[in-house]
């Protein structure tokens, strides 16, 4: 591993390829890659549990739709991070199945029940996953609007929001006898405190895989005190190949065809944050096409699931917190997690094992991959101008709009149906309440910040890591605007 390392400065010094296209080597490669699925894991299976339990179906039908969502979750990862054609934003990005359009899916198939009622899911799914696919570029035109003052606030809020998931984890299943107990609260606390242990006491490798090793490390600590469950492993089905329409052909109504297509522009809010916020990471500036790409990742991603008895797919944060975590920038890592989660879609018995990891562990973990989300945000909140305008406003209203639907989930519960499914969602309401704002304060009275898209043609002169994309544009003349490579911090090289 030394001697990787020290290749790989060597190599720094003489090649101009940016982190995020870096290759390493098989067995770090593999070891990261799966530390991010572990820590995205539970997220995925969670929906089609609820979904399934509130539709009524049998077990072997959730087990079904949970493979189903780890085989799509692979597909769209590896789609995100590869890329096809335009399509994909080629960044270190998880994609996992989204709980955002989790109450409108309920909506739609409860009143049915069953097989018809995830037939009515999927076929509005399909269709609305289609629309905003062709609606993407459209969306993106907008991202002009996206200066450092919204985007460190939705990264913030991003974070935030994630914090009460991982504190729910550390109470355990809620489901469970123990819920609550001391003992959950004692494991989460004990995977957080061999995390810090590592960062503190090893260095290199070791604080790469920190979380990985902290989850591995939780788990054994669990098993003593019966908090582990391998039952799971023996119901387990060796192979499960998922196919188009397994539960018949769906069922298209414009109802839930349009109440659907309101959910995909929220995950496409969320989606261009999560965008923004591991460009910020990784120290990559993006361009409009690197966003659209990604948006249409998402969406495609969305439709095939509809067809192959997947729910909608969106990036996962908490991933973008755990690159910030350990580092590790290249996208090629989250593509070995693609594969990880394919395979675990096809061979239920993986996803077994990897269940295995009790959720008060998970909750640990959580709490430092989410709380690093946050505080990308605030780095990017303090390189903000507050003086002589009213970005302070701007930043204090978006946190409360978005802090919200966190802090009392049944807030908007009297308010149409349309406002709480855009606002119900606090990294949505944040967005929106900081793009209004921003356009109210700063933008109609000249005092305009440039967002993350700074060309829409391609670059004429000198790019950074061969980016052909667009050059950089810092407004030290607003006059004349001085095209400028980006520089990478020190802060984001010292892993």
């Amino acid at each position: 591993m030394a001697l990787w390392n020290k290749k790989r400065r060597a190599g720094a010094a003489t090649t101009d390829v940016h982190p995020v296209d870096e290759v390493l080597p098989p067995g770090p490669m593999v070891a990261y890659g799966l530390q991010h699925v572990l820590s995205m894991y539970a997220g995925v299976v969670a929906v089609p549990i609820i979904v399934g339990t509130a539709l009524e179906l049998t077990t072997a039908q959730t087990t079904y739709l949970i493979s189903a969502g780890l085989f799509i979750s692979g597909l769209a990862t590896l789609l995100q991070t590869i890329g096809v054609w335009r399509i994909g934003a080629r960044l270190p990005i998880v994609q996992g199945t989204s709980f955002a359009a989790v109450s409108t899916m309920l909506a739609i198939g409860v009143p049915l029940g069953g097989e018809a009622g995830l037939r009515a899911i999927f076929g509005a799914l399909i269709v609305a996953g289609a629309i905003a696919l062709l609606l993407a570029p459209f969306f993106t035109r907008l991202l002009r609007f996206f200066p450092p003052v919204v985007t460190g606030t939705v990264i913030t809020v991003i974070g935030i929001s994630l914090l009460p998931v991982a504190m729910r984890w550390a109470l355990g299943p809620a489901t469970s006898p123990e819920f609550g107990s001391m003992r959950n609260i004692g494991l989460a606390a004990a995977t957080l405190l061999i995390i810090v242990l590592i960062y503190r006491f090893l260095g290199g490798f070791f604080n790469r895989v920190a979380i990985l090793l902290g989850l591995v490390l939780g788990t054994l600590v669990a098993i003593p005190f019966g908090a582990t469950n391998f039952g799971a492993l023996a119901d387990a089905a060796p192979f499960q190949l998922t196919a188009p329409f397994h539960f018949g052909t769906p069922t298209f109504a414009i109802g839930a065809i349009i109440s659907m297509l309101v959910v995909m522009l929220v995950i496409m809010t969320e989606t261009t944050a999560d965008i923004l916020a591991i460009g910020e990471v990784v120290d990559k500036r993006l361009t409009r096409r690197d966003v659209t790409g990604g948006l249409q990742a998402d969406m495609l991603s969305t439709t095939v699931a509809g067809v192959f008895n997947g729910f909608s797919v969106s990036a996962f944060a908490q991933n973008v917190g755990l690159v910030a975590v350990t580092g590790i920038k290249s996208r090629f890592v989250v593509a070995v997690s693609g594969v990880i989660l394919f395979l675990l879609g096809l061979f239920p018995v993986l996803g077994a094992i990897v269940a295995v990891v009790p959720l008060p562990v998970l909750g640990g973990a959580g709490l430092v991959l989410f709380g690093t989300v946050a505080a990308s945000g605030i780095r990017t909140l303090s390189k903000v101008d507050y003086d002589g305008n009213a970005n302070l406003v701007i930043v204090a209203a978006a946190l409360a709009m978005g802090v919200i639907p966190i802090a009392i989930p049944e807030f908007y519960e009297p308010f149409p149906s349309w406002f709480e499914v855009i606002f119900d969602s606090g990294i949505s309401a944040a967005a929106i309440t900081a793009i209004l704002l921003n356009l109210l304060f700063n933008v109609r009275r000249g005092h305009v910040e440039e967002g993350p898209i700074f060309a829409e043609a391609p670059a004429i002169g000198t790019t950074f890591e061969g980016d052909t994309e667009g050059i950089v544009v810092e407004h030290t003349d607003t006059d004349h605007p001085t095209p400028t490579r980006p520089t990478r911090r020190a802060s984001d090289t010292a892993h």
